[in-house]
């Protein structure tokens, strides 16, 4: 599996491809330094200013609270996330804007050319089924190091965590059937596209129609035609015809361009004279009353001898119009989701934080430290999410602890990074993928439940809530 951080600078036509990027608003290795807040660096220069920068410290990145139609989520980003740490630098290019944009002092500048990530972190792994508010990563190295992350590490996993868990929904509502990521034209750049192609991966889908994500994860890959194909032809059944005797594998059909039953009809002829050896995969229909089409193109399809055809829909679907199609009996065996995968539509963004829980003090000892704010209270110290599961395996309530605490039940966040290393490989993205799948199913029905779900037991442990009410008193 190899990660887009690690690709080596190529050159294209003598230029160099980070300045090509530079010009067209791109982030190229040369800047990923410089893709964090403005408070981020100058909150660092004050911390080496006052002689500070050495002192260590632990973030928490979390999740306030389930919005408000999800029961739980699905984790997602931890892989890149890892990858940015190992590697994090700020390049040459990056420190020379820093000296020109004048909000940075020579000494500071200097001093983030030789900064590097020497932390260590433990997280939920990917593809673990999570319930706020406890932590899903924690951070702990200098508070220079630990502060100027923030914004790279938030937006990294808070996106692919709702998209995975968006996935994980219109998977459930699919109810066995296969489900394709459609969103790239959708998302909100290809950058994010990208990553919408593995978190819906990770949250279950059978592939994506996004290229980059096949050549870069490794994920299956799919597609069939657009409606300007078979616009551009002179009828129909011509455009299949050369579609099918372009495509090298079994083709798939777009057939609601102008009738879709008359469609169905015209793919399979198409299919009838196509060689032996190859068959017509499926046929989509985009638009239209999909659960009356639906059943009227399987009877055609059928009538034609291709009866291990699929019939596919797609336009603008979700986990509702699927889940109510499929209770209708619609004839339908897959689904292409595009706009409400790919922007988590109902529900388009989570209520993430990182916050800073401990911190040496002058003499070096570690001090549990509160956030107050009206609504926004955090959670002190360095702590752990221990899961109880019930009789029949299935998970029963979450403890949130101090990380001292020894309790009955399985921890949930692993070690990932000692001294700035790495201390296991990253999984596979399979692997990932199984491990959300195996804890998706293993969920109470009412957790799944697209519409009103039940609440999930989430509580301190005694000591923790101890602590909280020491420091509110302090």
């Amino acid at each position: 599996m190899v990660s887009p951080l690690h690709a080596a600078p190529t050159v294209l036509h003598g230029v160099h491809c980070g300045e090509v990027g530079l010009r067209h608003g791109l982030i190229t290795l040369e800047r990923m330094g410089l893709s964090t807040d403005l408070y981020e660096l100058t909150m660092a220069q004050a911390f080496l200013e006052a002689g500070i920068a050495d002192r260590t410290a632990t973030f928490d990145l979390s999740i306030r609270s389930l919005p408000h139609t999800r029961g739980y989520l699905v984790t997602a980003g931890l892989e890149q996330a890892l990858a940015y740490l190992r590697d994090f630098r700020c390049w040459p290019e990056a420190l020379d804007y820093l000296e020109r944009s004048g909000h940075f002092k020579p000494e500071f500048i200097d001093f983030l050319g030789s900064l590097r990530f020497t932390g260590s972190v433990d997280a939920v792994p990917e593809g673990t089924v999570y319930f706020p508010p406890g932590p899903l990563l924690r951070i702990t190295a200098p508070i220079i190091e630990a502060q100027i992350i923030e914004t790279y590490l938030l937006t990294t996993i808070t996106y692919q965590t709702m998209i995975a868990s968006k996935a994980a929904r219109v998977v459930d509502a699919a109810d066995g059937r296969a489900v394709i990521d459609f969103s790239p034209r959708r998302d909100h750049g290809p950058q994010a596209g990208l990553l919408a192609a593995r978190a819906a991966y990770v949250g279950g889908c059978i592939g994506t129609s996004n290229v980059l994500a096949n050549e870069r994860f490794g994920i299956p890959i799919y597609g069939t035609m657009a409606h300007s194909f078979v616009m551009f032809h002179r009828d129909e059944e011509e455009a299949f015809r050369k579609f099918a005797a372009s495509y090298p594998g079994d083709p798939t059909l777009l057939i609601d361009t102008f009738d879709t039953i008359e469609g169905a009809r015209i793919a399979a002829r198409v299919a009838a004279d196509l060689p032996e050896g190859r068959k017509l995969a499926a046929v989509r229909i985009d638009s239209g009353d999909l659960l009356t089409l639906s059943g009227a193109v399987r009877e055609v399809l059928d009538a034609g001898g291709c009866h291990d055809t699929q019939v596919l829909a797609s336009g603008d679907l979700d986990e509702y119009k699927i889940e109510g199609l499929l209770r209708e009996g619609a004839a339908l065996d897959g689904f292409g989701v595009g706009t409400q995968l790919g922007t988590s539509g109902d529900s388009p963004s989570l209520s993430s934080t990182y916050k800073l829980v401990a911190c040496d003090d002058a003499d070096g000892r570690e001090t549990p430290v509160i956030k107050l704010s009206a609504a926004k209270i955090s959670l002190p110290g360095r702590k752990q999410i221990w899961r109880d599961y019930d009789a029949d395996g299935q998970p029963a309530g979450d403890t949130v602890a101090l990380a001292d605490e020894q309790r009955d039940g399985t921890p949930l966040l692993e070690p990932c990074m000692r001294d700035g290393a790495l201390v296991a490989s990253m999984p596979e993205l399979g692997e990932i993928r199984e491990r959300a799948r195996a804890q998706r199913v293993g969920l109470p029905d009412e957790i799944r439940r697209l519409s009103e779900p039940a609440q999930y037991p989430v509580a301190n442990s005694q000591k923790l809530d101890d602590l909280i009410a020491q420091l509110r008193h302090r």
